[in-house]
This record gives structure tokens, C-alpha cells and sequence, in this order.
């Protein structure tokens, strides 16, 4: 006899209470419980078996209202009883209660998991239910013209959509129920400010040093999901990854040290399937290594090798998934991870790690480009380095930052702003005397890098003082 398994049960006798063990297998995959077996699989029988094969079944119709298979065997002289309950497509409860299978324990659903195992048995996901605090005034029309252009640019959403009101873009996404009430999918990919409804709608990156204990610094990436994975990658390219610089003649070259687009097919993963009931989206970024994390499991049976094969796909989250889709971000065939891995392999970087881990999914890169800078001395390595060695590499990240800023600038404006990161308390008559204009038209440029969202007043216009804004942060 097998060991008990996520389908297999042995009790040595049976009790009424065991039906929730039968709750369990029909809310699951289905499965066997054989009574009259031991722990050890061993058949030891038990009394008035033929009795009891009569009296399960209709225990079974009583309690669960399903039919179950029940075969009386006998081994050895000995009778023992076999219970073979198939899958149900309804979720099905004992006394109230709903239990499921999960490895080879019995586990009560209750709140958020009981929720999300009603919507999955009748075939939903959480992202449809509507959302009943929310009206078209939380839906940002820049968000909806972000996917039209990006689904027209895909060629999966016709042209004519370009003049649609919010309304018909998001009927024809049903994104909107019989009624008008908009879709938690809708909050979450288009809402002005979808935390205030799912404050676990962030993505957080940490750049660590020699362990999880060592933060170095972090960011908070909230907004829209639909355009999460830009700001992810915007943050990203600034502060923590590399991007070697090479000249072919007189042209420059910077190239992401990871495979861009494979890593943004990874985000889109990571964003799309994330269980927005559970936390937040994380990222720790090592020298070594990079690791992706975010709630919800892979599919029931799938794993890296499933993934990086032919394979179908298993949306959590069904609305998310195909509004992604239409906007090009992803396959619904299943084909993402051939992406990922082509990405991979062209650049020569070892496949990522794709496995279950604390109840969620995580991927983790290994930085090989980096190791390489760092062993041949191009790169400062963050690991073992001294706290003040650390401090200079954080200022050196803030000047990059500082220098993508101002790439898109005037010259003078680009003085200006480097002055006032230098010392935000400059007044326009000392930042006048720096670079040799008056003082009138040093505030005349204050105002429009005021306007450009680049420049911002804390404070009274004495005493307080000058503070750069990181586009990306925005």
C-alpha cells in the first residue's frame, strides 16, 4: 500500500467526523480513504465492515449531498474499506464548514482564502469581483490612453478606440459589471491611486548588502499596475543595476547588464499573477544575485520545467491577465517564459530560478555581468565594504540620478540644478554669481524647472530651501 499522500488518507476505524476527510479530497483533487490501514500502510481490519459499506455511502449523500465510491477489500482475512471521492466543481462543505486536501493534511478555508476558493471552483478569479467604494471619478484617463496606445501599437485593439470614453474602454474590457460597478481589475490597472483600496498594490525594491538584514536602500514603487513595470524598470536602470558602457568609434554604448526584456517579461509575471490579497510585490537586489518575489503559488503541478516548456496558461487573476495581454505585455499562449528564456541564453546568463517559496513565486537572476565588472576591478562590490565606503557609493547612485535629470536639459538649467542639489539652500542671487546671469532670470528658470515637476520649494521662500525631484519617482 502507498503512503498517505495529497490523495490518499488511512484511518484505522472510522468515525462520522471523517467525512470532512472526504470534504477535503472533493475540494481538492479528489482522492482514497481506506479504513481498516494504519499509519504505516499496513492492513490490520476492522468489524462489521459489510455494515459500514452500507452506511458511508449514505453518510456521504447526508453530509456532502455528492456520491461516493465505496468498495469493500480484504487482505490477509482481513476486510478493509476503500472510499473513492472524485473532484468536485462546486465547492462542498460539512456542517457549514469548508475544508480541502492540501499535501497530505486536512486544512479549514476561512476569510480571504475561503473567498478566493469560491470564486476559483466557479471558475472566477478575485480581480471581477466589483468593487463597490469606487466610481469612474478614481479612474485616470492618462492610464487608459497609455493602453490604448500601447494595445494599438500591438496591433490587439483596434484604432477606433483612440476616441473612446472611459466608460467604452472599460465595458469592452468588462471591467465594468451589468450595473456599473467597476471591477477590482479596474481599480488596480487603471485607478488614480489604487493603494488607497489594495494597499498590498506596491512593488518594493531593497538593494542589500551581505544579507537580508544588510538594507542599503529601497524604494517603494505605487501607482497603477498597468504602468508598474515601467517604474520598475526606470528605478532599476538609475540605481541598481549596471549598465557597461562601450564605444563602437566615436558612438557610445550602454547596455542594461541584464537582458531587458526578458527581465521586463518577468516583471509583467510577477505584477499579472501576483495575489493582491496577499503582501506586496518585493525585490532584493545582491551583488550576486537578484530575486523577485510576489504571492500566489505557480499553477497546481507546474514548476521551473513546466514553465520553460511547451505549456497552457493559468491566470490568477483573468481580467488582469487579458488587459495585459491586449496591451502586448503578455502571451496568452503560454510563451513567456520561451521569451524569457531566448533573453537569457542570447546574452549567455545562466536561466533564472523560477520555484514556490512562502506561499508565493519567486525568481531569482544571478548577476553575472556584475561578478565579472566586480572581479576585474570595473565595478565597486557592495558586499563586504565598510559603512562610509557605502555612503560614497550611494552619493555616486544620487549624482547618476542627478545626471539623468539633466540630460534632457538646457546647459544653464543643468548648472542650476546641480548647484541646488550641491546646496539646496542657494538663493538665485548666490546661484547668479555661479553661473553668470541675474538673479531675475536665475528665478525666471527656477519657475519652469518648477513647471517641468523637476524642481520643488520646501518651505517659506526664507528659511526653507530647494529639492530635486526624480522624474522616475513620480
Amino acid at each position: 500500500m502507498n503512503n498517505e499522500n495529497q490523495n490518499i488518507e488511512f484511518k484505522e476505524s472510522w468515525r462520522d467526523e471523517y467525512v470532512k476527510w472526504l470534504c477535503g479530497f472533493a475540494n481538492a483533487q479528489g482522492g482514497k480513504l481506506y479504513i481498516g490501514i494504519n499509519d504505516k500502510g499496513e492492513v490490520c481490519g476492522i468489524e462489521n465492515a459489510h455494515k459500514l459499506s452500507e452506511d458511508i455511502p449514505n453518510k456521504v449523500v447526508s453530509f456532502l449531498g455528492i456520491v461516493a465510491d465505496v468498495n469493500l477489500l480484504n487482505k490477509d482475512s482481513k476486510d478493509y474499506i476503500e472510499i473513492d471521492i472524485a473532484p468536485s466543481n462546486v465547492p462542498i462543505s460539512y456542517k457549514g464548514k469548508y475544508y480541502i486536501r492540501s499535501g497530505s493534511t486536512l486544512q479549514e478555508l476561512n476569510g480571504v482564502a475561503l473567498q478566493n476558493f469560491v470564486l476559483r471552483k466557479m471558475g472566477r478569479s478575485w480581480d471581477e469581483v466589483t468593487n463597490d467604494r469606487v466610481t469612474l471619478n478614481d479612474i485616470d484617463r492618462a492610464a487608459i490612453d497609455y493602453f490604448i496606445r500601447k494595445g494599438i501599437e500591438a496591433d490587439r485593439i483596434p484604432d477606433d478606440l483612440r476616441e473612446a470614453s472611459t466608460e467604452e474602454i472599460l465595458t469592452s474590457l468588462d471591467l465594468m459589471d451589468e450595473n456599473g460597478g467597476l471591477r477590482n481589475a479596474a481599480v488596480l490597472l487603471f485607478g488614480k491611486n489604487p493603494q488607497r483600496y489594495y494597499p498590498s498594490a506596491v512593488f518594493k525594491i531593497g538593494r542589500f548588502g551581505i544579507n537580508e538584514a544588510d538594507l542599503m536602500f529601497q524604494d517603494i514603487i505605487e501607482g497603477n499596475i498597468l504602468q508598474m513595470a515601467d517604474r520598475v524598470m526606470n528605478v532599476l536602470k538609475a540605481k541598481y543595476l549596471i549598465s557597461p558602457v562601450r564605444f563602437e568609434g566615436m558612438q557610445r554604448y550602454e547596455k542594461l547588464e541584464l537582458p531587458k526584456e526578458a527581465l521586463r517579461e518577468i516583471l509583467y509575471n510577477a505584477i499579472a499573477h501576483k495575489d493582491y490579497t496577499g503582501p506586496d510585490i518585493q525585490m532584493h537586489v545582491y551583488d550576486d544575485s537578484v530575486e523577485i518575489w510576489n504571492e500566489g503559488e505557480l499553477p497546481e503541478g507546474y514548476t521551473q520545467e513546466t514553465l520553460f516548456a511547451r505549456h497552457s496558461s493559468k491566470p490568477r487573476n483573468l481580467k488582469i491577465a487579458n488587459v495585459f495581454f491586449k496591451a502586448g505585455f503578455i502571451d496568452t499562449w503560454g510563451r513567456g517564459f520561451q521569451k524569457i528564456r531566448d533573453g537569457f541564453e542570447t546574452e549567455g546568463i545562466p536561466m533564472p530560478k523560477v520555484e514556490n517559496f512562502c506561499g508565493g513565486v519567486r525568481v531569482t537572476i544571478e548577476r553575472t555581468n556584475f561578478i565579472k565588472m566586480s572581479a576585474s576591478g570595473s565595478t565597486t562590490t557592495q558586499t563586504s565594504a565598510p559603512k562610509s565606503t557605502r555612503k560614497a557609493i550611494v552619493d555616486t547612485i544620487a549624482e547618476n540620478i542627478v545626471e539623468s535629470i539633466v540630460e534632457n536639459l538646457s546647459v544653464m538649467q543643468s548648472r542650476i540644478v546641480k548647484i541646488l542639489w550641491r546646496n539646496p539652500n542657494a538663493t538665485a542671487k548666490s546661484v547668479s554669481k555661479e553661473v553668470g546671469i541675474a538673479p531675475r532670470n536665475v528665478q525666471d528658470h527656477f519657475r519652469k524647472l518648477q513647471a517641468k515637476g523637476i524642481l520643488r520649494r520646501v518651505g517659506a521662500d526664507f528659511g526653507g530651501h530647494w529639492e530635486i525631484i526624480d522624474p522616475t519617482d513620480q
